[in-house]
């Protein structure tokens, strides 16, 4: 039985992947003792993975079945009746006292069985990519407008946000992503041999890893391990091949622990453009690796170049080479950068602060609906489309 006045947070996650904004919600949904609420899922997923990760994570979770993930998928499960009647019922049946919506699949179809039940809306971006997806301008307003608190994972993502969309400026917080510390506990770099690079991440073409595979191929003895798996997988292998890098490469696919790989790294590095955060990035920083990565998206907000790792101004591959070659010229700076990075972790981006964070944000927006409820007895919203 919850404890008297606890709230009971629903998260709705419609998404075929297992990326950082699946992961951060396993982290935020297992620790009802930070946020100072009880947590379930309801789960959409044609993944099995995604399943399972939730799963892994001890977290209940109210699981539709296998679906289907296309454009017409996703308007039937927006706009229809069948899918809106199941998240409905699952919020009834769970006494949920707030929704909280974390994927794009899941913006309209959650807010619609929200306002059903007259409950409050928390909605996370995660990342801002869909903001210039045409593809996902239908009711975009009104599901924004839906939300009674928008949350942003990094400054960079808020300030996208804000430009995106300024009508929700007013209810735009930033809780930046945290991390495990304990799990993703600092170990010793293996300082011998050649210097050992890791990147974690989905393989997908705008993660941009052909730029470390070409980098790389510029830097004698340098090693990389790739762990993940995605649609551009096979154009990576057969890069490499072309390179003739194959005795420097390893793909090691999905693993829904990396911690070993990074371990056995001197460094990780991060080749995206616009880079929201970056949970694998913080999960290396933890590690006491430093990062090499772009300077861009949210990710400055992290690598603080000569302090907890080397930025890349320069989108080139010539520059991404020149920071590799240096991090390969001193292994004592690499490991001095790593304690920062760690030392950074600790004081800015521990998950139990993050987790404490949401909890107080789901507190404000229950308190405000009840102040709304008490001085107007019947709130003015608008309805949903059904």
């Amino acid at each position: 039985m919850r404890p008297a006045g606890r709230p009971k947070v629903m998260h709705v996650v419609v998404a075929g992947d297992v990326g950082g904004a699946e992961r951060l919600l396993a982290g935020l949904a297992s620790r009802p003792e930070y946020s100072g609420a009880d947590h379930a899922i309801a789960l959409m997923t044609p993944n099995p993975r995604l399943r399972e990760t939730f799963r892994a994570a001890g977290l209940s979770v109210r699981d539709r079945g296998p679906v289907r993930e296309n454009p017409l998928a996703y308007l039937w499960r927006s706009f229809g009746p069948s899918d809106f009647a199941w998240l409905v019922g699952v919020l009834a049946d769970e006494a949920a006292s707030l929704v909280h919506i974390h994927t794009v699949g899941a913006h309209i179809l959650a807010v619609r069985a929200a306002h059903r039940l007259a409950l409050p809306v928390v909605r996370t971006e995660h990342g801002i990519r869909h903001f210039h997806d045409p593809s996902c301008l239908l009711f975009r307003r009104w599901a924004l407008d839906a939300a009674d608190r928008v949350v942003a994972v990094s400054e960079y993502v808020a300030r996208r946000v804000a430009a995106a969309a300024p009508y929700v400026a007013g209810r735009l917080q930033t809780i930046r992503n945290g991390v495990d510390a304990a799990y993703f506990h600092p170990v010793t770099a293996p300082g011998d041999g050649p210097l050992r690079l890791c990147v974690v991440s989905r393989l997908e073409p705008w993660k941009r890893i052909d730029l470390a595979l070409r980098a790389l191929a510029r830097v004698p003895s340098v090693r990389l391990d790739i762990v993940g798996d995605g649609s551009a997988a096979g154009k990576l292998r057969a890069l490499v091949d072309r390179l003739n890098l194959g005795d420097r490469v390893s793909f090691l696919g999905y693993r829904s622990d990396p911690r070993e790989v990074i371990a056995k790294s001197d460094a990780a590095i991060s080749c995206s453009r616009d880079e929201p955060l970056g949970l694998s990035v913080l999960e290396a920083l933890a590690m006491q690796r430093p990062v090499i990565a772009f300077a861009g998206g949210g990710i400055p907000e992290l690598v603080q170049d000569g302090q907890t790792g080397w930025l890349v101004r320069d989108h080139s591959i010539g520059a991404l080479a020149a920071r590799i070659t240096e991090a390969s010229a001193s292994r004592e700076r690499a490991a001095a950068l790593g304690v920062n990075a760690r030392r950074f972790v600790e004081q800015h981006c521990r998950i139990e602060d993050m987790c404490a964070a949401y909890g107080r944000v789901y507190a404000d927006v229950l308190e405000n609906r009840r102040g709304e409820s008490a001085s107007r007895p019947e709130p003015s919203r608008k309805v949903a489309p059904t």
